[in-house]
């Protein structure tokens, strides 16, 4: 279970008429005369009537979906290293103890009868043995099918028939407020099943990623495990707790079931990843700002910033400038939620959106499309005495951007990983775009291997990080 650690704010309810609201009775106004209406009245709480009221129960939706939900155990390998220099010294190597077994516990869902099971990608994270143990004690060594990081999920396989299974439902058309089970084994106690409602959706987190929320009490042990709705069909794959103690505190969060059904999707085809549709273009909330300074009645939608040239959207007709309103009618507020509502669609499709420009609301529809590999990687790794020996880069593409979650329009060469070596000794990070090399502009990888190739020992380097340029001069 992944957890959040966040300050906790206090909101404060002001007004004094607020106090006094739906009690009934008329109050007597501070400034005089008769108080106005209450807004509400508060409901009268009545004992059961009938035997049928009494019952009302979560049990029946429990006694589907529970034996499709299971627990799941893992096993690393740690191998200990005992440091003796004096053996190093003499034998060149170390003394390395027997391996030290570490487990973690999860949950995970079953999502097909032929023993295909989702659950979060962190619970198998590093993993050297996984167990899926079924509600009905049977347990079966696992492999994996899929991990795709990006979304946090991970489809494995255990060889059984005739399993139960939880159906996917679409979770854009779950409400605020509607009424769902969360299914886990939290703490390892065995398997538990706790009620709540959809507190929010499309919750965005800081790395763009999009959630269902809910109060549903999720705790350590649920993550994989299933948010179900009143007809025990998958809502969601319970993920992330918002805590300061590592407790529930009534704010967690599951994986909107059309993300988990693409990778089943994805997995069935064949593919050791997540195939999603690619937008190519960048943009940004519109606040209030920039409402006001458009002449907008409300801060709605997301304004374009950027556009890829083989973006589908420049295919549709859209321009930067433009503000998207919604996809097939569902608003966005966000890039992120804008990447949710586009990117769970299947590649093929065109799905309507609304967009404003210059006033003016037009519609078009936008073909979802894989990322080009265009230009080809030409991932290279750097050698010889220079500032970049030892680090491996590759040429920016759609697809890349796309794993690695980079702005959708850059373009250049960028270091993907350092090796120890020269490399390291300069400070070149992962991430890092390189710019220039003694004056030369960099825009592809063969650019780097003829600018190292021709320098005469001087080295003047220009790097993009973070979005700053950094710069480096140096001999050697």
């Amino acid at each position: 279970m992944r957890k959040l650690v966040a300050v906790a704010a206090l909101a404060t309810l002001t007004g004094i008429g607020a106090f006094a609201a739906g009690s009934g009775i008329a109050q007597q106004s501070l400034l005089g005369g008769a108080a106005p209406a209450p807004l509400y009245t508060v409901p009268q709480a009545s004992v059961p009537q009938s035997q049928q009221q009494i019952s009302l129960s979560f049990a029946p939706v429990v006694r589907s979906a529970a034996p499709a939900v299971a627990s799941i155990f893992t096993k690393t390998h740690m191998k200990q290293r005992f440091n003796d220099p004096i053996f190093e010294m003499l034998f060149g190597q170390r003394l390395n103890r027997p391996s030290r077994p570490e487990t973690s516990l999860g949950s995970g869902v079953i999502v097909h009868e032929s023993g295909v099971v989702l659950t979060n990608a962190h619970v198998i994270e590093g993993a050297d043995e996984i167990t899926v143990a079924l509600n009905d004690r049977r347990e079966f060594q696992a492999r994996v099918l899929l991990v795709d990081e990006r979304t946090d999920l991970a489809v494995l396989k255990i060889e059984a028939r005739s399993l139960p299974t939880l159906e996917f439902r679409d979770s854009d058309t779950m409400e605020v407020g509607d009424l769902v089970l969360a299914i886990g084994n939290p703490f390892g106690v065995g398997q538990t099943v706790t009620s709540g409602i959809v507190s929010a959706q499309t919750r965005t987190g800081e790395d763009g990623q999009v959630f269902i929320q809910t109060d549903a009490a999720i705790n350590p042990g649920n993550s994989g495990g299933a948010l179900v709705d009143m007809s025990g069909r998958l809502v969601g794959i319970n993920t992330m707790i918002l805590s300061r103690s590592g407790g529930s505190n009534g704010i967690g969060f599951a994986i909107p079931a059309d993300l988990a059904r693409q990778a089943v999707e994805s997995a069935a085809s064949g593919s050791a990843t997540v195939a999603r549709a690619w937008l190519g273009v960048d943009g940004q909330p519109v606040t209030q700002e920039i409402a006001e300074s458009l002449g907008l009645p409300l801060p709605n939608g997301v304004i374009l910033s950027g556009i890829h040239p083989r973006s589908a959207f420049v295919e549709a007709g859209l321009k930067s400038g433009d503000i998207i309103l919604d996809v097939e009618g569902l608003p966005v507020s966000d890039l992120a939620s804008l990447n949710y509502r586009l990117g769970t669609g299947r590649l093929g499709d065109a799905l309507p959106i609304s967009y404003l420009r210059n006033g003016a609301q037009k519609n078009a529809d936008v073909l979802l499309v894989a990322a080009p590999e265009d230009p080809p990687r030409d991932v290279s790794e750097i050698a010889g005495r220079n500032p970049f020996s030892g680090a491996v880069i590759a040429n920016i593409n759609p697809a890349l951007a796309q794993e690695e979650g980079l702005d959708p329009v850059l373009e250049g060469v960028i270091v993907t990983t350092v090796q120890r070596g020269i490399a390291a000794r300069y400070g070149i990070r992962p991430g890092d775009i390189i710019r220039e090399i003694n004056e030369t502009d960099i825009l592809m990888v063969s650019d780097v291997e003829f600018a190292l190739s021709t320098a005469a020992g001087a080295w003047r380097i220009a790097i993009e990080r973070d979005g700053r340029l950094l710069r480096l001069n140096t001999r050697g």
